[in-house]
């Protein structure tokens, strides 16, 4: 406050003066000085397109920068900006495409959703989805409150239930579509995976225009505290009654129109489609025919003894698990039975006997109880004359 009392009275009552002054070093580094400056705007010219970081480190090796150097990579690349050195950003060769056919290529991304009233409070949802390439078709779009990999594998289950099996899947590189069980699940049905490049989604830009789409057409005029079943329910019929049946702005038809066009071409899904979603596991199997899987011992086949095997099987449903080796399956797991296996009689051939418990069992006291010899069962011999 002094500092521009004294200006102004120093002026004669000039306003101006106390007007904020432009730098004298305006434009120029502190912290290099000229030498230093010319000397990096001439290894520049000498390297390149070379890097910041390759250019210092080039000049350090030729021992060109002061001791007391401490100029930061920003300042050089501001410097290199006021000398008219733009760093050259290597252009990506990004083309339009749509895929011939429908079911041809999916793509699939996940939106943040609304909040939906869950036993009285209030949870987050996910949206997943997916669009056929060439009509822009919705094959099947849900609302979740999970943003996991289970929820996305029940969304592309529904997807291939309703609009068949696609020659190619298009998704992001996060943790639910780079795991194992959607490579899987993909190879199994015959579709090939594809991932986009990392901080790249252009590549997927149909479907991250249609949830542009859901965001100002469909979430903006929502009312509140809606469930989840409810919220589903209103986006398929808006799909349904208001996407699918709209003329798209890019193909000039409506996706389903289009969709149908080509309907006697679409891959129809397997019978069994659940079992192609089945979590895979790989196991050895011990030498008493025993594997463990989710904290449970089961009995494998004894020609697999010792081997290493695949376990295929639902999380929700422990009790079938097929067991596979070298791509051959031999059927399903049985859980492990101490009583029976108490009963069996062992062999060397595949076929295992069950021997039928002996009637002494039922008395099982020292005097009267059955006797061991060489790994059998047998009866304790009756003193003579004894009926």
């Amino acid at each position: 406050m002094l500092g521009w009392l004294s200006a102004y009275e120093e002026s004669g009552g000039n306003l101006t003066s106390l007007h904020p002054k432009e730098r004298a070093d305006r434009g120029a580094a502190r912290c290099m000085d000229g030498e230093t400056e010319q000397m990096l705007i001439a290894l520049r010219r000498e390297l390149g397109g070379a890097s910041v970081p390759t250019l210092l480190q080039v000049a350090l090796e030729r021992k060109l920068l002061p001791v007391d150097f401490s100029a930061s990579r920003h300042s050089v690349y501001r410097l290199f900006k006021r000398c008219g050195f733009e760093e050259e950003v290597p252009k990506k060769d990004r083309r339009r495409f749509e895929a011939e056919l429908p079911n041809d290529l999916w793509q699939s991304d996940c939106l943040h959703g609304p909040q939906v009233a869950v036993e009285g409070k209030h949870r987050k949802t996910f949206l997943f989805a997916f669009i056929d390439d060439h009509s822009r078709l919705i094959p099947h779009a849900q609302f979740y409150l999970r943003e996991n990999l289970e929820s996305f594998l029940d969304c592309f289950r529904k997807a291939l239930e309703k609009r068949g099996v696609p020659r190619k899947l298009y998704v992001d590189n996060g943790s639910s579509y780079r795991s194992h069980q959607l490579a899987h699940t993909a190879a199994s049905l015959g579709i090939a995976l594809i991932h986009t490049k990392p901080y790249t989604p252009e590549g997927r830009g149909k479907i991250e225009r249609w949830l542009k789409t859901v965001r100002m057409s469909f979430l903006a005029a929502l009312p509140e505290g809606l469930t989840l079943a409810k919220l589903n329910e209103r986006l398929w019929e808006w799909i349904e009654k208001r996407y699918h049946l709209a003329v798209h702005t890019a193909t000039k038809q409506k996706p389903l129109e289009r969709y149908l066009k080509a309907l006697s071409l679409i891959r129809p899904v397997p019978k069994n489609l659940s079992d192609y979603f089945r979590t895979k596991a790989v196991r050895r199997v011990y030498k008493d025919r025993t594997v463990s899987l989710l904290g449970r011992v089961y009995e494998a086949p004894m020609e697999l003894i010792e081997k290493q095997v695949t376990l295929l099987y639902h999380e929700s449903d422990p009790s079938r698990i097929e067991v596979q080796c070298n791509g051959r399956s031999y059927g399903f797991l049985v859980p492990l039975n101490l009583r029976v296996n108490y009963r069996l009689k062992r062999t060397q051939s595949k076929a295992t006997e069950i021997a039928p418990p002996p009637e002494s069992c039922a008395q099982n006291t020292v005097g009267d109880g059955p006797q061991y010899k060489s790994g059998k069962l047998f009866e304790r011999s009756k003193p003579h004359g004894e009926l």
